[in-house]
C-alpha cells in the first residue's frame, strides 16, 4: 500500500514544485498594446481623459494603449464589449455616470456593472456648468433662472446630451430642489445641444466644461453655477449651484476605468499604480485642467464603494423624477 501511495505523492510534490516556480500572474504585464474602450464618440472629456492617460500610462508600462471608441446605447455597447472581453488586462474601460445610472434606465442591460467588472481608479471629475444664452433669458444668475421658471411654469427649457446623461441629471435634480416646472429637451449628443442653446432654441443647459467653457470665454453663454460641492479651478469665479441659492445642490460627473471581472489583482495593481502616477504628472494635470478635468486617483476599493452609492443615488433620482427612454 505504501508504494502504491508513493506514485501519486511523488506526482503532487512535482506540480506543487512545477506552481512554485511559475512566475506570479501578471509578472510580464504588459507584453503587447492594450486596447482601452471609450463608449462614446471622439472628443469629448472622456476620450480626451482615456488618451491622455493611455499615452503617460505607455511611456510608463513600454507598451501602448490604443483607443477604441465603440460608441452607443448611452455607453452599454462599448461596456458590454469589456464585460465579454479576455480577463487579461489587455482591454479596459473607460466610464462615467452612466455605468451607475443605466441599471435603473435600461431594464434589460446584457452585462452586470458592479458584477461583470474589476474596477481600477477613479480618474476625474468634469464639472458640469448651468449655461444660458444671455440674448434669449437675460438671466444672470440661479436665483434669476429659478424666479423665471416660477412666473411662468413650463415655459422655459433646458436641452441636454441625451437621456440619463449627467447633464440631463443635473437638470432633473436642479428643477426638483428647486420645485420648478422647467421642459427638459434631449439631444443625441451635446454637441447639437449646444448648437440650439447658441442659435437660441432652448434656455439653459448643464453642459460640461469642456464644451461650455469656449463659449463662455466667448461671451456668447453666459456661466451661471457649477454642479459640483466645490468651485471648479476652470472657472474659479462661477459659484456652485448650492452657493448660488440652491443649498445642498450637488451633481458630480465622474469619470473611472474598469476591466473584466476577472482579471488577476496583480494586472489591477499595475493598472491602478501607473493611472495615479499618470494622474500625479505635472504635464498629464495641465492638459486634463485645459479641458476643466480635476484628477481624483484612488484604488480599486475605493471605486467599487464609489460605484455602489452612486448606484443607489441614480436609482432614487430616476425613480423620482420617473425618468425614461424616449
Amino acid at each position: 500500500m505504501y508504494k502504491s501511495l508513493c506514485k501519486p505523492l511523488a506526482a503532487m510534490c512535482a506540480a506543487a514544485a512545477l506552481l512554485g516556480a511559475a512566475p506570479a500572474a501578471g509578472a510580464g504585464y504588459p507584453e503587447r498594446p492594450v486596447t482601452w474602450v471609450v463608449p462614446f464618440p471622439p472628443g469629448g472629456a472622456m476620450d480626451n481623459i482615456a488618451r491622455t492617460l493611455g499615452e503617460a500610462m505607455g511611456r510608463q508600462l513600454g507598451t501602448s494603449f490604443v483607443v477604441e471608441n465603440r460608441a452607443g446605447a448611452g455607453g452599454n455597447i462599448g461596456a458590454a464589449v469589456v464585460a465579454r472581453a479576455k480577463p487579461d488586462g489587455y482591454t479596459i474601460l473607460i466610464v462615467a455616470n452612466g455605468m451607475a445610472v443605466n441599471p435603473a434606465l435600461y431594464p434589460s442591460l446584457n452585462y452586470d456593472p458592479q458584477a461583470d467588472f474589476a474596477p481600477i481608479s477613479l480618474l476625474a471629475v468634469v464639472p458640469n456648468v448651468l449655461v444660458t444664452n444671455p440674448q434669449r433669458t437675460g438671466a444672470t444668475s440661479v436665483a434669476d433662472v429659478i424666479a423665471k421658471a416660477r412666473a411662468k411654469p413650463g415655459a422655459y427649457t433646458y436641452a441636454s446630451a441625451g437621456v440619463g446623461t449627467s447633464i440631463h441629471l443635473a437638470g432633473e435634480l436642479f428643477v426638483s430642489m428647486a420645485d420648478i416646472d422647467m421642459l427638459h429637451v434631449p439631444y443625441k449628443g451635446s454637441g447639437p445641444a449646444v448648437s440650439d442653446l447658441l442659435g437660441g432654441q432652448v434656455d439653459y443647459m448643464f453642459d460640461s466644461i469642456t464644451s461650455a467653457k469656449p463659449h463662455i470665454q466667448s461671451g456668447k453663454l453666459t456661466a451661471l453655477a457649477v454642479t459640483t460641492a466645490k468651485r471648479s479651478a476652470a472657472l474659479p469665479d462661477v459659484p456652485t449651484v448650492a452657493e448660488a441659492g440652491l443649498p445642498g445642490y450637488e451633481l458630480t460627473p465622474w469619470f473611472a476605468a474598469f476591466a473584466p471581472a476577472g482579471t488577476p489583482p496583480e494586472i489591477v495593481a499595475k493598472l491602478n499604480a501607473a493611472m495615479r502616477q499618470a494622474l500625479a504628472d505635472p504635464k498629464v494635470k495641465d492638459t486634463l485642467n485645459a479641458i476643466g478635468a480635476e484628477p481624483i486617483g484612488g484604488s480599486p476599493e475605493e471605486l467599487q464603494a464609489y460605484l455602489a452609492k452612486e448606484t443607489e443615488q441614480g436609482r432614487k433620482l430616476v425613480e423620482e423624477r420617473n425618468i425614461k427612454l424616449q
